[in-house]
């Protein structure tokens, strides 16, 4: 069980994490410059270059981004247990589209991102040690807090 107090720097640290990971692909400019070395790190682990990006593509990609960014602003700032929650949750369903693009694709580039993602997803699911009230009992921690 985590404390509070660890849980919320792991929140933090798990956002800081999210801006080094999806900076770039916050504008098409920098994504275009990440995508030319992730595809060269697909074919030396043993993948095909990465198919070329349409601007349909582009700007999903950097919606994505943006969002991201935002997202791990939020929880730099205020790096709530229930924001480390929603935060698992969201790796959860990330990881799951990664892996069916995996499975789809076989592109060996995606468990770079499908590992780090279930691992932060795991680490923000762990239970909370319960706070003791001034009474001397344990307060109910909800799921989200």
């Amino acid at each position: 069980m985590l404390s509070v107090s660890t849980f919320r720097r792991l929140v933090r640290a798990s956002a800081i994490y999210d801006v080094l990971m999806t900076a770039a692909f916050a504008t098409p400019w920098t994504f275009l410059l990440l995508r030319e070395r992730l595809s060269g790190l697909n074919v030396l682990l043993g993948g095909v270059p990465l198919p070329a990006m349409q601007p349909f593509h582009l700007l999903i990609s950097s919606l994505l981004g943006s969002v991201v960014l935002v997202w791990s602003a939020l929880r730099i700032v205020d790096p709530q247990p229930r924001f480390g929650r929603f935060d698992a949750a969201a790796r959860y369903l990330f990881s799951t589209w990664m892996a069916w693009a995996l499975l789809v694709t076989g592109q060996p580039v995606l468990w770079l991102f499908i590992v780090p993602e279930l691992a932060w997803g795991l680490a923000q699911s762990l239970p909370l040690r319960r706070a003791a009230s001034a009474t001397g009992d344990t307060a109910h921690e909800s799921l989200l807090r």
